[in-house]
């Protein structure tokens, strides 16, 4: 995926710096831009009308952000994009990224590509909270975050990048109370540990038996 990505840096744009919490964008906001991440993380949220944060991605390096509402009559951007770390994006302005499109139609087959991988991704997240509940999100959550941050040490997988248990529930939809309920039974069940501010899995198999995880693959099975 991250080779489809790197053919649009022959668009012009500009690089934007990010600073640690700062938006890139607010949902609501006209959209102008697709963006493309050089650096850092940034996440991608849904507010909902109760005050209920809803993470959807953590985009990382070669993620693409902004992307949906590219064909609209009057686009505005239906999520929140906020700096997870210091960040660096490139900001490709719609017309010129619609004008290279239609002159590389291989380019539009190259976006819907990467575009039905987020729909995958999605779609993956909702069937296991719908079929399994708060725990298969969080557990799926702990997959896709293994799968794009995980590092192999001691018979087990590290979570390399440090998210406070608001930011799992986030991710996870529940309540943060349901998650440190949740969190404390993988521990005693010896499943999971925690390092320092790391999680780290000592049984990834167990979390995917419980939510009859399809395996289907690094490239689709991430947060990013």
């Amino acid at each position: 995926m991250e080779s489809l990505v790197r053919q649009f840096y022959e668009l012009p744009g500009k690089i934007i710096m990010l600073h640690d919490g700062e938006y890139l964008f607010h949902e609501g906001d006209s959209a102008r831009y697709f963006y493309i991440v050089r650096t850092g993380q940034v996440f991608i949220t849904k507010y909902a009308t109760s005050g209920r944060v809803l993470s959807l991605r953590l985009a990382a390096r070669s993620s693409i952000i902004g992307e949906l509402p590219l064909y609209e009559d009057e686009p505005v951007y239906i999520f929140n994009a906020i700096a997870q770390s210091a960040a660096e994006v490139y900001a490709i302005e719609f017309p010129v990224l619609q004008s290279y499109l239609e002159r590389n139609p291989h380019m539009a087959v190259n976006l819907l590509k990467i575009i039905s991988a987020h729909m995958r991704k999605q779609h993956s997240k909702f069937r296991d909270l719908l079929l399994y509940g708060k725990k298969g999100a969080l557990y799926s959550t702990l997959i896709w975050l293994a799968n794009s941050y995980g590092k192999d040490v001691d018979d087990g997988i590290l979570i390399s990048v440090p998210l406070t248990n608001q930011e799992l529930a986030n991710y996870s939809a529940t309540a943060r109370e349901s998650l440190n309920r949740m969190l404390s039974e993988l521990r005693k069940a010896d499943i999971i540990e925690y390092r320092g501010h790391l999680i780290f899995i000592k049984d990834i198999d167990f979390l995917k038996r419980s939510i009859q995880c399809e395996n289907c693959g690094k490239e689709v099975c991430n947060i990013e």
